[in-house]
């Protein structure tokens, strides 16, 4: 008899009986690690409050904004000056317009979640949910601090430039009232990208940070080590890159292309325009340098790729950058990314790394990619072997949803070790986003779980619920050897 289905209930997602039973018996109960996340420090460290629903929904969030653009909103009721009821009342009403969006799946985990609202958000219940969230984002337990508790998160990397003091980092060390671990994330993304505007104000605010004036491209890199040593020593584990066009020089040496970086660098500083060509050494030198920095410390590399920013060169000049101007790059960097990876292996200083496409047509190219890259050296007793260097990431930015988590598992399972694999990350600056891994555990469960029901896999549930455990948990506890339980 076929199952009744209700809107969003205990099963959603969970599409066979073998599904539900990896579910709710395995991946539900396991603790979240969120090791790529917005969420501000200062945030976490000061235990902020939300006044209303709008504040902690649509403040930052691009994704709810590209949403309601695309169904006709004026920009004063998304970014603008409207009040902050009017912005959530515009969301509430594009909303049944958004079906098939994972953004209608998340905005009702959360309200169920958080809220305990089981209805659908939409013109006729906005006042309803309006009050039911004022109301409850008042209660005690509905901070920063109160919401990371409730979503069984065990630690979490925030997103942190070089030039950061890490003060709130600091904080967070020193107060032992909050059990989740907050450790910052290496973003050198700034100095690295010599042809953007603001480039040369950067390498002054990075210089006084260090103290010291950044003249050439060795004082470049060791300001940029010691900030590595100040980071690892408040616990990170992870750098961060997103390498959007790239083209890598395969004829050069690291000694020639710091020696060509070196002339680059010093004509940015006085203004002179940079080149495609000479900006790719640039950042290739600068980028070797860092890989051997991550390898001493232990760090996994996490790269980004694909991304077209500002699309819309009108509204990006108007608002700035993270605002929903972005889109997927038609070209791939995929196999400039390769001739870097080869290159810095080369050099024997290959971190661990995650490699994230944009584009969901670079999953099997990343799928193979990382097999070239996966051998390790480390002898181990019985079968217990280590993590593999190198990993693909989740399904990232426009494909974490149904279709995009569904392709990336189906190719990494193809062409690598699913059981080997990563979680799911929430790459988002609010706090209610943890729901995202109660998004993606499902869809995981219904894959592996189909492949049993299918005949494709055997039905040995200690096999199949330890492999639902590591994905979930246990695998990123140990690819990012972080201390938590």
């Amino acid at each position: 008899m076929r199952r009744q289905i209700s809107f969003m209930d205990e099963d959603f997602l969970l599409d066979s009986e073998m599904a539900r039973v990896l579910y709710h018996n395995y991946a539900e109960q396991m603790p979240i690690i969120d090791y790529h996340c917005h969420v501000s420090p200062r945030e976490i460290a000061e235990d902020k409050r939300y006044e209303n629903i709008t504040q902690v929904w649509l403040y930052g969030d691009h994704y709810k904004w590209r949403a309601m653009r695309s169904c006709g909103v004026a920009e004063r009721l998304i970014t603008g000056d409207a009040s902050d009821y009017d912005k959530f009342r515009a969301y509430a009403c594009i909303l049944p317009n958004l079906i098939g969006n994972p953004l209608y799946h998340w905005t009702h985990l959360e309200l169920k979640r958080y809220f305990g609202y089981d209805g659908v958000l939409g013109p006729d219940t906005c006042d309803e949910v309006w009050k039911l969230t004022c109301d409850k984002l008042a209660e005690e337990n509905m901070s920063v601090r109160g919401i990371i508790r409730q979503s069984n998160v065990k630690l979490l990397c925030t997103t942190d430039d070089p030039a950061d003091s890490l003060e709130y980092h600091v904080a967070l060390r020193e107060d032992g009232t909050f059990p989740v671990k907050v450790l910052p994330a290496f973003r050198p993304d700034k100095s690295v990208n010599i042809a953007a505007p603001g480039f040369v104000e950067y390498i002054g605010k990075l210089g006084k940070t260090a103290g010291v004036e950044i003249k050439d491209f060795a004082t470049l890199c060791d300001v940029l080590q010691k900030r590595i040593v100040f980071f690892n020593a408040l616990g990170c584990r992870t750098s961060d890159h997103a390498i959007d066009t790239f083209a890598f020089d395969r004829k050069l040496s690291f000694g020639q292309a710091v020696s060509i970086a070196d002339v680059v660098f010093k004509r940015a500083l006085v203004g002179d325009k940079i080149d495609p060509e000479m900006e790719n050494i640039y950042k290739a030198a600068l980028l070797r340098f860092l890989c051997r920095e991550y390898t001493k410390y232990g760090w996994v590399m996490q790269i980004h790729m694909g991304v077209y920013r500002g699309a819309n060169s009108v509204m990006q000049e108007k608002l700035g950058p993270d605002t929903g101007y972005d889109m997927i790059r038609g070209e791939s960097v995929v196999t400039a990314v390769q001739g870097l990876l080869d290159a810095v292996n080369s050099d024997g200083a290959l971190p661990k790394t995650i490699l994230y496409s944009i584009n969901p047509s670079d999953n099997a190219a990343i799928g193979t990619m990382i097999g070239c890259f996966q051998y390790t050296t480390e002898e181990s007793e019985g079968f217990d072997w280590a993590m593999p260097h190198m990993q693909q990431g989740s399904a990232w930015w426009f494909n974490d949803n149904l279709a995009g988590m569904k392709a990336q598992l189906e190719s990494l399972a193809n062409l690598s070790a699913l059981g080997k694999f990563v979680v799911m990350l929430t790459d988002s600056r609010s706090v209610l986003s943890y729901t995202r891994h109660e998004y993606f555990r499902p869809i995981l469960c219904s894959f592996i779980g189909g492949l049993v029901e299918q005949g494709q896999y055997p039905a040995d549930m200690e096999t199949l619920a330890q492999m639902v455990c590591d994905i979930s948990f246990n695998n990123t506890k140990d690819f990012f050897d972080f201390n938590v339980q």
